[in-house]
């Protein structure tokens, strides 16, 4: 077959599938808005594009989201007629919609079966929005704002033929009918590579080498803020640092934003929760508190695999890469117990759960393990058992993601 694949930055999701597909014998073609400085990848031919275009100033608030995913759906059509032009054309579309550059493939090929990669339906109540009440919407028209945010998955709904979403938490965001075209598969862990590993070292930057000899607590987003627990992580940190006179804390994630907005004054969330909590810390257990910011994948792995304990935090959201691969690590997790979780954590079976808000029980969970080598070793083995049996990218997702890609012609 023909496959093409969409995403405003691939891979992405798609880094495991692509190249399965080539390797199954089909021509892959992606497009991007990403720069790239090869035309191809794995075998995949990778095609860039850019919008010719920026968004209106002052456009209404809250059909600004809508402007760019038009903005973005009009480049991409306007690329797809050049790949057309060229004699390219797929059998199968696989797209992550969320940005809106799919929504005018089929005008180009109509004939074309189109699977959206379903991330994340919006909701004024119930999932993300209004969870956390310590942060309120600004603007008592959040809701309609919301709902127009929505326009884009609608339309979506309209021209897609199938969905795949990475868990049932997420799929269920979507509304009926369109919820029953969708199959949940998530997007694979690597479970070979990611293993437990007793002898791990870890070399910090300040010179401070880890081993396994030593207590470690990790925690890890990918930028440090309110939707990932970060807030309600650094308020456990006094007590957990009292409790633990040796233990050193690892916190990896950038400054900026991923989700939600940005904090006022020009500060980061970084930032502004250290300084909230440091005055509660004294100057030599501060010293065991290390943020790592962005670090590469190999010592990514080296973390999980020196962790003792390792935090995970979140809204009702979408689930991160990174629990799952702390699981597969052998971690013993402590997790918030919000919707997403539910599919992985069991409580005191996988990991233990704690009420998101709740930093005292968050503090005692961690200190509790922290003291309990045997429980530990008894979490962090079943949580590996759960991510093999249940996310293992060759024998759980890989297979099930291939055959859900070729049953769509």
């Amino acid at each position: 077959m023909n496959i093409l694949f969409v995403h405003q930055n691939f891979p992405a999701q798609f880094k495991f599938l692509a190249p399965a597909l080539v390797r199954r014998g089909h021509t892959v073609v992606a497009m991007t808005m990403q720069k790239t400085k090869t035309p191809e990848w794995e075998g995949v031919k990778i095609l860039s594009y850019a919008a010719t275009r920026g968004t209106t100033p002052n456009v209404h608030p809250w059909v600004s989201d809508f402007e760019t995913k038009a903005i973005r759906a009009e480049a991409c059509f306007r690329a797809a007629l050049k790949l057309k032009d060229q004699g390219f054309k797929p059998d199968v579309i696989v797209a992550h919609h969320g940005w809106g550059e799919s929504l005018f493939l089929k005008e180009v090929w109509p004939e074309a079966k189109l699977g959206i990669y379903c991330e994340f339906f919006y909701h004024t109540q119930g999932a993300d929005v209004g969870f956390d009440p310590e942060f309120p919407a600004k603007d008592d028209g959040e809701a309609c704002r919301l709902k127009l945010k929505n326009i884009n998955n609608l339309l979506h709904f309209d021209i897609a033929d199938a969905g795949i979403s990475p868990t049932q938490w997420q799929a269920s965001t979507f509304p009926q009918p369109f919820r029953d075209k969708i199959t949940v598969i998530h997007d694979g862990i690597d479970t070979q590579a990611l293993v437990p590993n007793p002898n791990v070292v870890l070399n910090l930057q300040s010179g401070l080498v880890l081993s396994k000899a030593d207590e470690v607590i990790t925690f890890v987003n990918r930028n440090l803020e309110p939707y990932r627990g970060y807030h309600i992580f650094m308020r456990s940190l006094p007590e957990i640092l009292q409790r633990r006179p040796k233990a050193h804390v690892l916190i990896v994630g950038g400054d900026d934003v991923s989700y939600g907005a940005k904090p006022e004054n020009g500060t980061t969330w970084k930032e502004l929760f250290a300084s909230e909590v440091k005055p509660q810390i004294s100057d030599n257990d501060w010293k065991r508190v290390h943020f790592l910011g962005k670090i590469a994948y190999p010592h990514f792995i080296a973390l999980l695999q020196l962790s003792k304990v390792h935090i995970y935090l979140t809204y009702p959201f979408v689930l991160s890469w990174s629990l799952l691969e702390a699981m597969s690590t052998g971690c013993a997790i402590v997790a918030s117990d919000t919707q997403p979780l539910h599919e992985a954590i069991r409580h005191n079976e996988t990991g233990r759960l704690v009420n998101f808000f709740d930093a005292q029980s968050l503090s005692n969970e961690v200190c509790e393990l922290l003291d309990n080598p045997t429980d530990r070793q008894r979490l962090g083995a079943n949580a590996r058992a759960f991510a093999q049996e249940h996310y293992d990218l060759q024998t759980a997702c890989l297979p099930r993601q291939l055959a859900w890609v070729e049953k769509l012609v």
